[in-house]
């Protein structure tokens, strides 16, 4: 496994991280031996790290995140979220609430100081408030956080929070069928010396290749209740493709798979093979999961003809559905 610098935190990480939002909640159960076993396969595989938030299960993945670095002596570099635990309105991101959320997630993972804070996908009117970028300068400053940086839904607001000299990292959807953030984002990012985590890297499964017209997902599952964005931002949730279209898409992406090599690690190479991005976070609900995510690395970077077909599958039939809405 190699390592890469996390932008302004000078963090050396795993290329391949794990995100660790399926274990908390919204992707069909999971219980906590099983989230466990996924977690230390990552650790075991040379994963350093993980990507957690207050409101994945209620506090639930952060406390499983604390569990593992009490299990394991591995330097291991843990970043949350915060500011979705009232409504996403500008008022509600005050150094109180900061202060509110951050010492909840210093509670949940047992730590005096987080490693790196983001803000959870705020809306886009709060990066013309500078005043909110202040207040989690005085985070940094009292030592409750380390680094801070955001998640975000739309490029534009990648772009936007790069004004922030605060601004240590960005978190961002960006995949195979979400090609948006290598036209700007991405160099704008190296160039501003911040790291890039990429999310949703396989598209919430449709990239693994195991889905199909008659997959049926559980109730408390996001891909179910999530489908048409009823709940929050539909990129979220299959990275904002038609499922119909997403399957269709995979079809056309399985000749291009090489043999020893799945269509998952495949698409999380092709995020690799930007050398712009930090570290990419996968999500695993079990052990072999999280070992196949973390062999990916090892894969070989993708051929330019491939790259091409890769470009003409995306344009073709997914760009259409996302690439000016996000």
């Amino acid at each position: 496994m190699r390592t890469r610098r996390l932008g302004k935190t000078g963090f050396e990480v795993s290329e391949v991280g794990f995100g660790a939002w399926a274990i908390g909640g919204d992707w069909g159960t999971v219980d906590e031996p099983g989230a466990m076993r996924a977690l230390h396969a990552a650790v075991d595989a040379g994963v350093t790290f993980f990507d957690t938030a207050d409101v994945y299960g209620d506090g639930r993945s952060e406390r499983l995140v604390a569990r593992l670095r009490r299990e394991r002596d591995e330097p291991l570099v843990v970043a949350t979220k915060m500011g979705r635990r009232l409504p996403q309105e500008v008022g509600n991101y005050t150094a109180e609430h900061f202060s509110e959320w951050a010492e909840r997630s210093r509670e949940n993972l047992g730590v005096e100081r987080l490693d790196l804070v983001q803000l959870h996908c705020p809306p886009t009117d709060l990066y013309y408030h500078p005043e909110i970028f202040d207040a989690l300068d005085g985070l940094v400053d009292r030592g409750v956080v380390a680094h801070y940086g955001v998640s975000v839904e739309r490029v534009e607001e990648g772009l936007k929070a790069l004004d922030f000299d605060g601004v240590s990292t960005v978190q961002i959807i960006f995949n195979m069928f979400r090609q948006r953030p290598a036209a700007r984002f991405l160099a704008a990012a190296a160039h501003a010396h911040v790291g890039v985590i990429v999310r949703v890297p396989l598209a919430s499964g449709l990239l693994s290749g195991k889905l199909s017209a008659s997959t049926e997902f559980a109730e408390d599952d996001h891909r179910r209740f999530n489908r048409h964005g009823e709940l929050f931002d539909v990129g979220e949730t299959f990275a904002g493709v038609p499922y119909e279209v997403g399957l269709e898409a995979v079809e056309r992406l399985r000749p291009l798979v090489p043999p020893g090599v799945t269509l998952a690690q495949l698409a999380l190479r092709w995020i690799l093979d930007h050398p712009e991005v930090s570290v990419v976070i996968p999500g695993a609900k079990d052990a072999a999961q999280a070992r196949a995510n973390a062999a990916a690395a090892d894969a070989d970077p993708l051929d330019d003809e491939t790259k091409q077909q890769v470009r003409s599958i995306y344009w073709d039939l997914v760009a259409p559905h996302v690439h000016e809405r996000w």
